[in-house]
């Protein structure tokens, strides 16, 4: 959520970034100008009602020690109490109103985001790795999951629906074993192990951005008012919800592997076949809590984390950083790490390592400051995959897949897998 100061002192820098993101929210933006003025004015009458309270509390004293009557202040004070009253209960309908509208402007690019329309204008910034050359026709995922009796989307699509998969014996032990290497492989560089629960209340989304815009991408469950999480993010971030943090301990690091689960509204026809992109599915995330000056240097360390496990699964990839038109909502900055895929023949996007600066903590209320008697601010946050699983299955069967039909297991993988080949 943007600081409703910025939007008071700067609202064309506002209604520019939000331009930059092909939106036109001018409307709402001079909306919120026009409620925080009559709020601030509200107010004021609220102060000044309220002084007139307190003069006259010292005043009815003396008054009655001198003999006075007092009915007459009596009845003012029961009038004023009256208006403190209702324009407290005006003033609280106000903030409502600007808040709501506040929750849907997005944030501000940061200045070294690119300025495009869409990801057609996204910037490639390295690559690691060289794209097989295969002397052979190569299989799509989705084929060799049949064809190995490891993947079976028909059976799940009976029990549950489209987009959704049963993995079977060494493709379910493959799925596991990415994950626990992921984990282990983050661990080993400074995160902390977390495995938070799977539905989230209305408050958590919120922090984290989720709601009130992605509420159709969400799954509810309505008797609770709770949703099912749509990535660890969402509690891993708000677990230091209301929270002031010892800015001297920062960053603070966190990963946590979550099933995660998207209805993926609108996006009927794209990538609905194999794993890529699916309702349900399983993801490791890195969650940082970061000094608020030092936040881009650890957006960049995040980075490099992630592409630390795919180098270690020997699958390439690339690393672009998203124009101001792809950016997601609550992100600053974001960097998309992407896979190649032989059945794609182009690279497909495996994570996203974003940079919320003072977004998120200021929606959930997560703050920092040097000892005791420090000065309070906002922390940042990071989150980034670390990386999706199921599109690191899909790649790592479609990249180490040999002109037999089997898959040869990577060399991080073999002592979990208990096997060198899946045949």
């Amino acid at each position: 959520m943007l600081d409703i100061r910025l939007i008071r002192e700067d609202p064309d820098r506002v209604k520019a970034a939000v331009h930059s993101r092909n939106m036109d929210l001018d409307a709402d933006i001079d909306e919120i100008l026009r409620i925080d003025a009559e709020r601030r004015s509200l107010g004021a009458h609220i102060d000044e009602l309220k002084a007139r309270q307190n003069r006259a509390s010292k005043e009815i004293p003396v008054i009655k020690k001198e003999g006075g009557d007092v009915a007459p202040i009596m009845a003012e004070m029961k009038e004023i109490a009256d208006e403190v009253r209702e324009s407290g209960s005006q003033l609280s309908a106000l903030e409502d109103q600007q808040k709501e509208l506040i929750l849907k402007i997005p944030n501000i690019p940061h200045s070294s985001v690119p300025i495009g329309k869409d990801d057609t204008e996204n910037v490639e910034i390295r690559r690691w790795g060289e794209p097989r050359k295969f002397d052979f026709e190569p299989k799509a995922h989705w084929d060799l999951g049949a064809d190995l009796d490891i993947l079976d989307p028909d059976r799940a699509a009976k029990v549950t629906g489209a987009r959704f998969h049963f993995y079977k014996g060494l493709g379910a032990r493959l799925e596991r074993s990415i994950m626990n290497y992921f984990l282990n492989t983050h661990t080993d560089n400074g995160y902390t192990e977390i495995f938070p629960p799977y539905m989230a209340n209305r408050a958590s989304m919120t922090g984290t951005g989720q709601l009130p815009k992605f509420i159709d991408q969400m799954y509810k469950i309505e008797t609770d008012d709770l949703f099912l999480i749509p990535t660890a993010e969402v509690p891993v971030t708000n677990y230091f919800r209301d929270e002031i943090l010892d800015r001297r301990q920062l960053p603070i690091k966190f990963c946590a592997y979550s099933a995660c689960f998207r209805r993926e509204a609108g996006s009927a026809g794209r990538d609905t076949r194999g794993l890529v992109r699916q309702h349900q599915f399983n993801k490791v995330e890195l969650v940082k809590f970061a000094d608020p000056d030092k936040s881009y240097e650890e957006l960049e360390d995040l980075t490099h984390e992630a592409e630390r496990v795919l180098q270690g699964l020997g699958l390439p990839y690339r690393v672009v950083v998203l124009s101001s038109g792809d950016v997601g909502f609550s992100s600053a900055k974001t960097y998309d790490i992407e896979v190649w895929m032989p059945s794609y023949n182009r690279y497909v996007e495996i994570s996203s390592c974003s940079n919320y600066e003072d977004f998120q903590a200021r929606r959930a209320s997560i703050r920092c400051k040097d000892g005791p008697n420090g000065k309070t601010v906002l922390v940042h946050t990071l989150n980034g995959s670390g990386v999706a699983i199921g599109r690191a299955t899909a790649a790592v069967l479609e990249n180490w897949q040999n002109a037999d039909g089997s898959v040869t297991v990577p060399e991080v993988l073999r002592g979990m897998m208990g096997t060198d080949v899946i045949k």
